[in-house]
């Protein structure tokens, strides 16, 4: 413990010195005392504001001083931070690019009228997407805290949302990884010269098999032929056709559960020692796909029929602006593209600088992200175009499955027929590996970080013990994915288990901060931080445009629920009523929470109401803040 004594002007109010501390930095620089180490700090662990000139040492010495009793005491734990600015940026990258910008994005943009379905896509990313990016990072900087523990901070009631994030992630956890692991599978078939899914002479394929090639225009294409590569996904990477349904899923595939072991064991040691070691393997994890998309780019622009792809890839329909279809498939696109509400932005901002310009480093990753998935679109419709060409078939006939099937079926199918096929297939589902484990550590990060700083007292010298019994929780739970049946059970996860329960979280969030909190007061924060506030356009688009972007992606989940189908199998209603349970599980630690504290605060209802929507005083506290400055 250190005691300073400071002078500060007569003017200057109690008040203002409990909410920042800044008078510490004040009245040092007006004794003429250089700060110690730790005295450029304000009361919630960040660097105050850039101290006063050599100049302006000694103004107000003449006055009356008042006596200001400063208490710093120096905890044990600081908080750890980037060792580098890119390590952030790479691992923010990593994050938003994933799977779904490979897959889902080229699939979504054609089938809503190819470029006019950029229109409304960049009109969500600029007044939906991008502002909560922006949000999410200012606010994880600015608090330095987990999901869970910066409610604390913000408004005590919605406390609950921390702990709906973390079970969310945990969902993705569960089935994910699995589709790494598929990969992880073809990855591994790769290294031979003739890859298995290029002929019909293997033990899984059937009679219906027909392989069709170039050199080879004898064979005819019809709507019962089978491909090689679909037959090697689902009869022997899947062996989905064993299970007939999610009513009986089969034993757990041997392989496949030794192929997430790996990936998890990967996870793990990227992740066990924290964003100093995740910042140093997203270097390779977020900067290869790319050298990837590019070369896959370039070779699919060279292919026969790449042309017949893109056109239809870009050809604009604009008629289809008239539906609601394509406008709730931007806003959806563009929110689970940029990925806020999963508590990822939340932690890897609390690692920054307080005073890291958040607001450009929200604008680039937005920005990186959205032209990654744009770039992608003419990396698979290059092949789709030359799939076409091969089965003289319409583009739209070869384009028909989205999701894992785009990649494992067609994608890998186009490989096969091209020359250096092995090389294309190994750097291939290298780079699905690479985008999946990236999102993988964020997603983790984001648990991780939001358990430790809500119980740092028991957690904090243990972050290996947990990291390592919070993988083993993920690998158990995938185990269901890795079963005959699997495949129907990844497909549930993806459309029940976190779509509509993390985006009514997102919508509470928005609520929360702009209208609890207050936008004025958040804006204030962004000031202290950056040195100057948001304009009003984004004071507009927390308080009004996000909150009705969110609602209007909630209400056409909720006016048009999808039908789940995968492969032949049409999902059952009791699947779907299992689907919205689990969906809600998560969403219900909300409603749960705010009754919970409710009831175990002290007071009158309105008092308890009232403490219920104020930031707590002092909330802030644990091993990661570096300072604690107590003012009397």
């Amino acid at each position: 413990l250190s005691t300073t004594i400071a002078s500060v002007t007569e003017d200057r109010s109690r008040e203002e010195t409990q909410e920042n501390g800044r008078l510490v930095a004040d009245g040092l620089a007006e004794k003429g005392q250089k700060p110690g180490p730790q005295s450029g700090q304000v009361s919630n662990g960040y660097p105050a504001t850039s101290p006063q000139s050599p100049g302006e040492t000694g103004a107000g010495i003449g006055g009356p001083p008042r006596t200001l009793v400063v208490q710093q005491t120096s905890l044990e734990h600081p908080r750890e931070t980037w060792s580098k600015k890119i390590d952030f940026l790479l691992s923010v990258v990593g994050y938003a690019v994933d799977l779904g910008n490979v897959w889902r994005f080229p699939y979504i943009c054609y089938q809503n009228g190819g470029g006019a379905f950029l229109l409304p896509y960049l009109l969500m990313a600029v007044f939906g997407g991008v502002p909560l990016f922006y949000m999410e990072l200012a606010l994880g900087q600015f608090h330095r805290s987990g999901c869970i523990s910066i409610w604390r901070q913000i408004c005590p009631i919605f406390k609950g949302i921390g702990f709906a994030i973390c079970i969310i992630a945990l969902y993705i956890a569960f089935y994910y990884n699995t589709i790494m692991a598929w990969a992880l599978y073809y990855l591994l078939s790769s290294f031979n010269a003739t890859l298995p899914w290029s002929t019909c002479t293997n033990a899984w394929n059937t009679a219906s098999c027909t392989r069709y090639s170039f050199t080879d225009r004898n064979v005819s294409w019809n709507n019962a032929s089978i491909s090689p590569a679909e037959e090697f996904y689902t009869r022997q990477v899947l062996q989905v056709h064993l299970s007939p349904g999610l009513h009986q899923l089969g034993p757990v595939s041997w392989q496949l559960a030794l192929c997430l072991l790996f990936i998890f064991t990967v996870v793990y040691f990227s992740i066990w020692k924290g964003v100093k070691t995740s910042g140093k393997v997203v270097w390779v994890t977020a900067t290869l796909p790319y050298v990837v998309l590019l070369v896959l780019l370039v070779r699919g622009a060279t292919l026969p029929g790449a042309w017949r792809g893109v056109v239809y890839y870009l050809k604009p329909d604009w008629t289809k602006l008239l539906t609601t279809t394509i406008w709730i498939d931007a806003a959806a696109q563009i929110f689970f593209s940029l990925g806020p509400g999963f508590g990822v932005l939340l932690a890897f901002a609390s690692y920054n600088p307080f005073h890291n310009n958040c607001y450009k480093d929200a604008l680039v990753t937005s920005s990186i992200n959205c032209l990654t998935s744009f770039l992608s679109g003419f990396v698979i419709f290059t092949v789709l175009g030359y799939m076409a060409e091969m089965r003289n078939l319409g583009v739209e006939h070869v384009a028909k499955d989205a999701g894992p099937s785009l990649l494992f079926i067609i994608y890998a199918e186009a490989i096969a027929n091209m020359p250096a096929a092995t090389f294309f297939a190994i750097i291939f589902f290298l780079m699905i590996i690479m985008l999946g484990l990236d999102s993988t550590f964020a997603g983790l990060e984001g648990v991780i970080t939001a358990v430790l700083d809500e119980f740092p007292q028991v957690l904090a010298k243990r972050r290996e013990w947990f990291v390592l019994g919070l993988i083993c929780v993920c690998y158990l739970g995938a185990l269901s994915t890795l079963t005959y049946g699997g495949a129907f059970v990844v497909k549930l996860f993806e459309e029940y288990a976190t779509g509509p329960a993390v985006i009514t979280v997102v919508f509470l969030e928005v609520i929360a901060v702009s209208w609890f909190y207050g936008t004025s007061k958040f804006c204030r924060d962004v000031h202290m931080m950056l040195g100057f506030s948001p304009s009003w356009f984004w004071k507009v688009c927390w308080m009004a445009i996000c909150p009705c972007f969110l609602l209007f992606i909630i209400a056409s989940f909720l006016a048009f629920p999808p039908e789940v189908r995968l492969f032949n199998y049409l999902y059952p209603t009791w699947t779907t009523v299992l689907g919205y349970c689990i969906g809600v599980s998560s969403f219900i630690c909300v409603p749960s929470y705010m009754l919970y504290h409710l009831l175990t605060t002290p007071g009158t209802f309105k008092q308890r109401l009232l403490k219920s929507i104020t930031p707590e005083a002092g909330g802030a506290g644990g091993p990661h803040r570096d300072i604690v400055v107590n003012a009397v």
